[in-house]
């Protein structure tokens, strides 16, 4: 059974917490009377997972049965999350390809033969055959790559149908193919409630066109929280591209949700509470941290990316999206959400290496923002875990390093406009039309495997929701030269860092840390 999440102050008797500085992990003691906010223990998976996709298929919510909604002469389209999720990758076989495998086997047995896999990439860097195959498995692989396995091409224009406007004049523009389907059957993992739901169509397979209405200040920077989708402008948005969508073709969806099991068994005290660390745990803790010192970055990167999460899988889902998508939050909010009393005047987060734009990849400096202050900073409910104008101080050194294939218009985002602004408005106005329409980024993200050029401009404004919230925002360990640009402050360690804050919140500030990984999703009341 899984335990509920915990709330523990720090006295003189907590031993270190452990938090994630990008590729590296650290043992750091916080000042007494912090608290430290701990998700629920990781649920238990499910034994028999291909039982539970086979029940999934033939109870779907809101709809028929997906035997029923196979016809022969039919088009089908199977379309599945990319690699962004989820992130540490799943260990094989990925529950992704083993939902698509039986909905094949299905097709198959009522005598449908006109079936295309689509990767829902959106605007992210086309996957790798190697990244394709490890999602859809082995058989269907070699039965349907390359011809009839691809990724969306989001700037291939004869291959995009335009379906309309919503009721708020915003385009939405998806895949051809998909939009010509009798039937779509989206598969996705759900690992944050940001993912799925009306978003995995409407986001996965538009086009820039359809995007920017969504994917800009006006919409995410008074959102109150990406993961309320009540509250949330940007749910707003997917909710009305959703409802265009479904107005021309018909989508079963199966969402799946997987545990908090993110790391494999030699790192497995990254899942403890350190006070319930035994000697191995210990030792394991010093191995990784030392190990990961003396790798020279390209080999620790290597490493890092090789490592495969061993999530359980705990819940499998069918149905109509709308019908689908509550009963996905529920298992994700189990896992993840821990209620505390009361917002603090500073939060304390650890950055991870790992994000949904580095995979198999570098975090970048833009990308650390990103995952720092759009994401970190948004794992809460109702409220910010930090009050309005307190301090956000993350842990990551922001090494000025770029992966040139996956990053290229981020390189030149990095020295060029952020030399100028980093206000997300400014930067939207100014530059995004430039970089979203320059032939050699649509070039490379077409044949090469580069996020698309306007992408760096989507995850800074990713974080211009917690820009506007917080008062100052510090980086522990930061290259200050690379924190400079960025517009944020530098410290070398927690007390010049809590010094730094003290100038915004006082000398006696109330802290909270969100202990991650697993993640820890605050409810804040």
């Amino acid at each position: 059974m899984s335990k509920p999440g915990i709330v523990r102050e720090v006295d003189e008797r907590t031993p270190p917490m452990v938090l994630f500085e990008g590729e590296g992990i650290r043992a750091e003691r916080l000042p007494p009377g912090s608290r430290v906010v701990y998700p629920p223990t990781s649920r238990p998976g499910i034994q028999d997972v291909d039982a539970a996709i086979r029940h999934a298929l033939l109870h779907p919510h809101g709809t028929e049965p997906l035997p029923e909604l196979l016809v022969p002469g039919m088009r089908l389209s199977i379309v599945f999350d990319d690699v962004s999720l989820p992130p540490p990758s799943m260990c094989r076989p990925d529950v992704r390809g083993r939902v698509i495998e039986q909905v094949l086997e299905l097709a198959a047995q009522r005598g449908v033969e006109d079936i295309e896999l689509i990767a829902a990439n959106a605007l992210h860097r086309r996957m790798t055959p190697a990244e394709l195959k490890h999602v859809v498995g082995e058989r269907v692989f070699r039965a349907f790559f390359p011809d009839r396995l691809r990724n969306h091409d989001a700037e291939d224009h004869d291959n995009l149908t335009h379906l309309g406007l919503t009721g708020a004049e915003e385009d939405v523009e998806i895949n051809r193919r998909a939009a010509e389907s009798d039937l779509l059957v989206h598969v996705n993992v759900n690992l944050i409630a940001l993912n799925g739901g009306p978003k995995s169509v409407a986001v996965g397979l538009a086009s820039y066109r359809s995007l920017r209405h969504h994917h800009n200040t006006h919409t995410l920077r008074p959102s109150r929280s990406f993961n309320d989708p009540a509250n949330s402008a940007l749910h707003h948005s997917f909710h009305r591209m959703h409802d265009v969508i479904g107005g021309h073709l018909k989508i079963f969806t199966v969402e799946t949700t997987v545990n908090g099991d993110s790391f494999p068994s030699a790192m497995g005290f990254l899942s403890k509470h350190e006070w319930e660390w035994n000697l191995a745990d210990k030792v394991g803790f010093l191995g990784v941290r030392h190990g990961i010192r003396a790798m020279p970055p390209t080999v620790r990167r290597h490493v890092l990316n090789a490592i495969k999460a061993p999530y359980g899988v705990t819940g499998v889902n069918a149905g109509t999206p709308s019908a689908v998508h509550p009963v996905t939050l529920g298992n994700v909010h189990r896992q993840q959400v821990t209620q505390i009393n009361g917002q603090a005047d500073i939060g304390v987060f650890g950055v991870p290496y790992v994000g949904p734009y580095n995979v198999n990849s570098i975090m970048n400096p833009v990308l650390a923002m990103c995952m720092a202050l759009g994401y970190l900073f948004d794992f809460y409910l109702n409220k910010p875990s930090v009050r309005q104008g307190g301090v956000g101080i993350f842990y990551h050194p922001l090494p000025n390093a770029f992966h040139p294939v996956h990053h290229p218009s981020y390189i030149d985002f990095f020295e060029e406009v952020l030399s100028v602004t980093t206000d997300p408005a400014q930067m939207e106005a100014k530059f995004e039309a430039e970089f979203a329409h320059d032939p050699w980024y649509i070039h490379l993200y077409r044949t090469s495997h580069a996020f698309h050029g306007v992408h760096p401009f989507y995850m800074w404004c990713w974080g211009a929701h917690a820009m506007q919230h917080l008062g100052d925002v510090i980086f522990v360990g930061a290259n200050k030269k690379t924190a400079d640009l960025l517009g944020f402050r530098a410290a070398p360690d927690l007390s010049s860092a809590l010094e730094i804050a003290s100038h915004t919140v006082g000398s006696s500030p109330s802290i909270t840390c969100l202990h991650t990984p697993p993640i820890t999703m605050a409810d804040v009341r």
